[in-house]
Formats: C-alpha cells, sequence, structure tokens
C-alpha cells in the first residue's frame, strides 16, 4: 500500500480543478435565450416549438440548444452552433452577450443557459427536423406575467436486489423525499414550462 505524505496530498489538492462531481454521468447542454429587435425598437424574446417527429419532448416550447459534441469549443459555442442549425443562421449573425446560471436537474441533466441577440432575424429559416415553428413574445409583456406554481416530489426508488442489509434500517431507512418546482407561463395560448420556464423566470428575475 503507498505511504502518502502530507505534502503530497496538500499538493494534489491544491492542483485539483473544483467541477461537478460524477459529471461524465451528466447530459451537458446548453441554451440560448435569442433577443430580438421588433420594428418599433423593442425587444422580444424568441421561443421554438419542437418538431413533432422528435423523440424526446415533441411539440413542446423550448429555446434553441442541445447537447454539447466532441467539436464544441465550450458551452458557449455549443449553444451558438445548435442555435445556427435550428433557425438556419450563421455565427456572425447572433451575439452571445453571456451566460445565466447552471440549472442541475434531478434527472441527470446539466443546462448552461446564454443571452443573446439576433441580428438579422428577417433570415430565420427553422429547420423541420427539429423545429416547427417559431414565435415571439415581447419582453415587456414577459416581464409582467406571474407564472402559475406547482411542485411535484421525487422519491427514491431502490431496485429489489438493492443491499438493504447493508444500511441502517434497512427497509425501512427513511430515504429523503425532495420537491421540485415546476412553473407555467401562459402567453397567447402558449404553454411554457418545464426547464424552459424555469430558465425564463430565471433570466426575467435577472433584468427585473
Amino acid at each position: 500500500m503507498r505511504d502518502f505524505r502530507l505534502a503530497d496530498i496538500k499538493a494534489k489538492v491544491k492542483q485539483h480543478q473544483s467541477g461537478l462531481l460524477d459529471a461524465r454521468l451528466y447530459a451537458q447542454s446548453a441554451v440560448l435565450l435569442p433577443l430580438l429587435k421588433e420594428n418599433d425598437g423593442s425587444l422580444s424574446l424568441l421561443f421554438e416549438i419542437r418538431s413533432r417527429n422528435l423523440k424526446t419532448q415533441p411539440g413542446e416550447i423550448c429555446f434553441p440548444g442541445g447537447r454539447l459534441q466532441p467539436g464544441d469549443r465550450g458551452e458557449k459555442d455549443a449553444a451558438l452552433r445548435e442555435t445556427c442549425e435550428e433557425l438556419g443562421l450563421v455565427a456572425d449573425s447572433i451575439a452571445i452577450w453571456g451566460g445565466l446560471d447552471i440549472l442541475v436537474t434531478p434527472f441527470q441533466q446539466v443546462i448552461h443557459p446564454f443571452v443573446g441577440l439576433l441580428r438579422e432575424p428577417q433570415s430565420i429559416n427553422p429547420n423541420p427536423l427539429e423545429v416547427e415553428k417559431v414565435f415571439t413574445a415581447p419582453l415587456d409583456r414577459l416581464l409582467r406575467l406571474t407564472p402559475e406554481y406547482h411542485e411535484i416530489t421525487l422519491q427514491v426508488q431502490p431496485p429489489a436486489d438493492f443491499p438493504f442489509h447493508k444500511i441502517p434500517y434497512g427497509r425501512q431507512y427513511p430515504w429523503r423525499r425532495a420537491t421540485w418546482p415546476e412553473l407555467f407561463y401562459e402567453f397567447e395560448g402558449w404553454i411554457i414550462w418545464g426547464l424552459t420556464a424555469r430558465i425564463l423566470h430565471h433570466f426575467l428575475s435577472i433584468i427585473r
């Protein structure tokens, strides 16, 4: 067995760059909250409606984005690439201003949201394989909306072969329960909920 010295341990700890524990187990994604200027100079936020042919969340409202790919230089680069692919834009027509707080979900997802401006909204040409349609919502109207708030309960469910005999109280172990907030924004018949609503609420809270 290796004899660890105090100095060795100290050096290892100081060299370590902090990150998310077990990050490899989480799906890393990036999204863009795309703002655009209307003809009257006001600002609107663009939303996508996912294609109904997609396997995950078909027909739901979201922001442009997706999983990080090996060729991406980082989360910002992934948000830009995905936005270009989904909206049919070129990178130079999008100005990314900065990032919001990272969202870690109980479903092994890490989402990196960014905010930026679509410089050429007239060039938007959604990819029908991913996007059914897009719509915009005036920022001033979004700021006046109060989302409907609900909570769901997340509960641990060990499998049948879990080694209950190795933990205190066995099958009666008092597993913790967690609550996960669900927000619902209603805008002109559209329902914005789930992770998109959480990120939207965070963004509106910042600029408000």
